[in-house]
């Protein structure tokens, strides 16, 4: 699915990410860990074409991605859940909803899409007509996945979806993205809350002052003490 190869990535002068190499496997589920100011937003940015990569390569099936915009990686099978949702608050849930499906492949599964997004949802069916900006965090988020998924991809980024929500609501949120991973898509995910991401990656990465310092089992590395001081703070 996805290699990621020797990548180095800059904020001007200043190096956020050293010599990054991972792998995403087909169906799989790979969490990136570690403190705030770890890199691990940069990375995911960078995956999705928002950052450009001073040196390295990224290859999604085969096809070389490192240079493509962010623009073009809809078409190429990659949408992100970004940190902080990024909604359209005066749009409605549904023209938000529509806005995941701007590419001709995604249009042309326009209605199959939004029967998905909504059997995972039902809320979003409920408060379609609502305005975005007036729904509840929890509600939030369910759009900005949904909007994620009317583009059909194969790797779905996704940036600390659970920040601010109340846990019954996280729970919501963590079965979806297990029944979306369960149709096939392979996830990348950056998450706060770190155990229940290892609980449902097959493996992870810590992400140390923008360099990776271990690699392995997600349920390995739930235990492992390197983890732990990095993480959690124990």
């Amino acid at each position: 699915m996805l290699r990621v190869t020797d990548l180095d990535v800059y904020y001007g002068d200043a190096q956020a990410l050293w010599d990054i190499s991972l792998t995403v496997g087909d169906a799989e589920v790979v969490s990136i860990v570690g403190c705030n100011g770890a890199g691990k937003s940069t990375l995911v940015n960078t995956i999705m074409g928002m950052l450009v990569p001073r040196r390295g390569r990224m290859i999604l099936d085969d096809v070389d991605i490192t240079d493509l915009p962010g623009h073009q990686m809809c078409r190429a099978g990659v949408a992100i859940v970004p940190e902080g949702r990024r909604l359209f608050p005066a749009m409605t849930v549904r023209e938000n909803l529509d806005l995941g499906a701007f590419n001709s492949a995604a249009r042309a599964r326009h209605a199959e899409s939004l029967e998905w997004v909504h059997t995972l949802f039902p809320r979003l069916a409920e408060r379609r007509t609502q305005v975005a900006g007036s729904l509840s965090g929890g509600e939030q988020q369910m759009v900005a996945l949904g909007r994620a998924l009317m583009a059909r991809p194969g790797l779905l980024l996704m940036d600390e979806p659970s920040l601010g929500l109340a846990p019954i609501v996280v729970d919501e949120v963590f079965d979806a993205v297990e029944t979306v991973n369960a149709e096939g898509v392979s996830i990348i995910l950056v998450e706060q809350n770190v155990q229940r991401a290892l609980d449902i990656s097959s493996r992870a990465y810590l992400l140390a002052e923008g360099r990776i310092v271990l690699e392995g089992d997600a349920k390995e590395m739930a235990h492992d003490p390197e983890v732990r001081r990095a993480v959690l703070g124990v």
